[in-house]
């Protein structure tokens, strides 16, 4: 979805037996599995998923990650995650919003931030490669 010339993606988990802790709601743990899925959906939106991030000689580690609990996350509730796209010409931030599916109650938010680092070096990147930066860019400025 692009909104007001912000580039984000949303997608629904419903939550599984499994993913619960002892206390019956789901595992603070399992918070980072969502914002991966969310994340995923928003990389393949702008056509740079990971194995397309390799191609391009990068690995895109997480630096940083952060995660803010506002209510647990029930069995068998459906939340819906929102990954937007908040940084991308120097490092990869990407702000997630998690609400119940239903209600739209905020669940939980967060970031995580992700460096380029060239495979070959192992160098760790100060700017963007190129062709992420054309990637967002071209979403950016296409009339939708």
């Amino acid at each position: 979805m692009l909104k007001n010339n912000v580039l984000e993606s949303e997608i629904d988990i419903k939550s599984q037996f499994y993913d619960l802790d002892p206390m019956n709601i789901v595992w603070h743990g399992n918070y980072a599995r969502f914002f991966e899925q969310a994340r995923c959906a928003l990389l393949d939106k702008l056509d740079f998923n990971y194995q397309q991030m390799s191609e391009t000689g990068y690995a895109w580690p997480i630096v940083d990650m952060r995660i803010k609990y506002v209510r647990p996350v029930r069995f068998p509730q459906t939340v819906r995650v929102t990954a937007t796209l908040a940084e991308y010409e120097n490092r990869l931030k990407i702000n997630y919003l998690i609400r119940d599916a239903e209600t739209l109650e905020k669940v939980t938010k967060g970031f995580t931030i992700q460096v380029a680092v060239d495979i070959n070096t192992e160098e760790m990147m100060f700017q963007s490669p190129p062709i992420l930066i054309e990637k967002v860019e071209s979403l950016l400025c296409s009339p939708n």
